[in-house]
């Protein structure tokens, strides 16, 4: 018998409703059947979706093979390499096509622990966003450098500052979106990746009045596998948050000044 016809068939996630978790992949042959597995095993309700880059290690045909075991593991194969933000746009745009009341964000090299998502399922029920956060009271970080606890923890201030938001973990990439917020973005806008893509989300999320809850997660560096992290990805978040909060300046003085300009035409 297969592992996967253990586990009871149930339809939703009470207080949420049919939840679809996308994991984006690209060479995780070593992790994908792992992390799946796991997910299955933490939320039994859930639904995953594999959205793999075209993995040269072979990554979807692993993930073919969970979908022909399991009816509630799905595939998306991409034609290439196109960066995690569009992978999760796409997996939005698959979920949306579907129905599903909820899309979970995860990483394929177990970072985010599965374990963690009852917790992060059951915070959905009364908020629009909920983030698996690093940098809350109860969150652990396992195995990270001193390099990159300090990258990640000045990068969120840097953002929480810059763009005004109440967010501790705004790179953080465990995230819960329910369906009726994604709906209210304009994802069609969204153009970046990696860290800069979760800030973006963010800041479109809060702009648009989502009530945002952020719930303390246990995360471990990867163990297997190269990480996708580079300089790039990091100048490319310092440069976008930048240009949003210039942005968002230059939109507050011009409310303002209209503001002003209209007090001005009804004095008497």
């Amino acid at each position: 018998m297969q592992e996967t016809d253990i586990r009871p068939a149930v339809t939703g996630v009470p207080g949420v409703g049919r939840v679809l978790v996308v994991i984006p992949t690209y060479n995780e042959a070593d992790n994908v059947s792992t992390i799946v597995t796991r997910v299955r095993r933490a939320a039994p309700q859930v639904e995953v979706l594999v959205a793999d880059d075209n993995s040269p290690d072979g990554t979807g045909g692993i993930a073919e093979d969970l979908a022909r075991a399991d009816g509630r593991i799905h595939v998306l194969h991409r034609q290439g390499k196109q960066g995690l933000g569009a992978a999760y746009l796409a997996g939005f745009a698959w979920a949306r096509r579907r129905g599903f009341d909820a899309v979970v964000e995860m990483d394929a090299d177990g970072s985010h622990a599965p374990e963690d998502l009852p917790a992060l399922l059951a915070a959905a029920a009364d908020a629009d966003v909920v983030i698996g956060s690093r940098w809350t009271r109860g969150a652990r970080v396992v195995n990270w450098p001193l390099r990159r606890l300090l990258l990640s923890r000045c990068g969120n201030l840097y953002a929480r500052l810059a763009l005004g938001m109440p967010v501790a973990d705004a790179t953080g990439g465990y995230r819960v979106y329910r369906s009726r917020v994604l709906d209210m973005l304009d994802l069609d806008s969204v153009c970046s990746q990696g860290y800069s893509f979760q800030v973006e989300l963010s800041r479109l999320a809060h702009r648009a009045g989502a009530r945002i809850v952020e719930v303390p997660i246990t995360f471990a560096e990867r163990e297997r596998g190269d990480s996708k992290m580079s300089p790039l990805i990091v100048a490319e978040a310092l440069w976008r948050i930048t240009g949003w909060a210039v942005q968002d300046r230059r939109s507050a003085v011009r409310r303002g000044w209209r503001a002003a300009t209209a007090g001005q035409a009804r004095w008497p």
